[in-house]
């Protein structure tokens, strides 16, 4: 009988590149960089070398000095000679098209920069036609200052009698300008395809959100991977896919949910990211429609990660550059089960260690002193199902009040309210 071994697909392997900067200090860039390797990880590479360089600002040739970029290689063929070759290198900012080509050119090895690997994990996770079209879209929009890099392998090669043409006659183009033009002509026609079905789907979109009724509309943003799909399955009690990986949701889902008798509609958006390219802010317009028409902004933070302080200056500034940043708004702290801190005790001589904290010692934080607006911040478990009661009962009560003065003149839902809490 014969034995079949059968192997699973080894990983590709990666290497990450950040900068230190006068703007971006080591304890940033080494944030920045964790970040990128969860992304790396989400799109399926494993990360096995970090380098980082202390310069002034990125190199407009190459982004990291000529030195850097000799140590890389040098890394890259050490790796290769023990047949252990490395897949991609992945640099923390978007790159030109100059600095990907020189790069390339001296690492001989697969470019992306933190753009590209957005939109490669972007393009695995879209489901629905029209998160399809937006990532087609902003590819296509990334791509299009970057086609020559493609066409650098075909040598431009003369041609018309004796040379005598003129600089760009159609005599001296060669291959490579030729197949460029060609290409411009074919992605520009793409976009203009891929805008025409994402305004006819915004428009079928717009013409649901005007059916949908007198419902207040509350949208839960916050940074990826903070636990907002798993809130909106607990509150509303749909089967929104969650994963704790980054973007593990792109479209955004709207359910409509009850408490208590009065009906809202609940809508779970794609998470924010530092650095988030501007081409998938501008592609992702109507899926962030949603976000622009809420009556009421639940901003879901992941209150166990270290770096939580900064997603949420993340979040609050993608909600201003979305014109959202005077909408009603109230933080949840999400994620209480695995919040720990370290106690601060002068006269203790023993190892600090990280614990837990109860919920009653995080209402005396100052993080309980965070509220947006005139609603104080929640802090809740999703996944343990702690404290949604009161979550409920803070979004019952600025549900109705919002409701309340948007349609003061809806007797039906008024009265029920009414007579409900008589």
């Amino acid at each position: 009988m014969k034995e079949f071994i059968i192997s699973e697909a080894k990983a590709e392997t990666a290497i990450l590149v950040g900068l230190i900067t006068n703007e971006q200090d080591e304890t940033k860039t080494r944030e920045y960089l964790d970040e990128l390797e969860f992304l790396a990880d989400t799109a399926g590479a494993v990360t096995v070398k970090r380098f980082t360089q202390r310069v002034s600002g990125p190199s407009s040739v190459t982004y990291v000095g000529s030195g850097k970029l000799q140590e890389i290689r040098q890394y890259i063929k050490r790796k290769e000679d023990e047949d252990d070759p490395v897949g991609m290198v992945i640099f923390d900012d978007e790159l030109t098209a100059k600095q990907m080509r020189n790069i390339e050119k001296e690492l001989q090895v697969k470019i992306l920069d933190r753009t590209s690997l957005i939109l490669d994990i972007f393009a695995m996770r879209a489901q629905t036609a029209e998160a399809k079209a937006q990532v087609e879209l902003a590819q296509h929009r990334y791509m299009l200052p970057r086609l020559q890099r493609l066409w650098t392998h075909l040598e431009r090669q003369g041609g018309g009698s004796g040379g005598g043409g003129g600089k760009g006659t159609v005599g001296l183009r060669g291959p490579g300008e030729t197949q460029l033009e060609m290409d411009r002509r074919i992605i520009l026609h793409r976009i203009t395809l891929l805008k025409q079905r994402l305004e006819e789907i915004d428009r079928q979109k717009t013409t649901q959100r005007k059916n949908r009724g007198r419902l207040i509309r509350v949208a839960l943003v916050g940074y990826t991977n903070v636990g907002k799909s798993t809130m909106m399955n607990l509150l509303a009690k749909s089967e929104v896919f969650a994963e704790n990986k980054l973007f593990a949701t792109l479209d955004t889902t709207v359910r409509k949910m009850t408490i208590d008798n009065l009906p809202f509609l609940l809508a779970d958006t794609v998470g924010f990211i530092r650095k988030l390219p501007s081409d998938l802010v501008e592609s992702f317009k109507s899926t962030l429609d949603e976000v622009r028409e809420a009556d009421l902004l639940v901003h879901v933070v992941d209150i166990s990660h270290p770096d939580f302080e900064d997603q949420i200056e993340v979040v609050v500034k993608t909600l201003s550059e979305l014109g959202c940043a005077d909408k009603p708004s109230m933080i949840v702290f999400n994620k209480i089960d695995a919040y720990t801190w370290t106690p601060q005790d002068e006269d203790d001589l023993t190892e600090p260690t990280r614990e837990n904290i109860s919920l009653d010692d995080l209402k005396r934080t100052w993080m309980a002193r965070t509220g947006e607006g005139n609603l104080p911040p929640l802090f809740i478990s999703a996944k343990n199902k702690e404290n949604i009661d009161e979550l409920r009962e803070v979004l019952y009560k600025k549900v109705r009040e919002l409701h309340v003065q948007k349609y003061p003149y809806n007797d039906f839902l008024y009265n029920d309210i009414e007579e409900m809490e008589s």
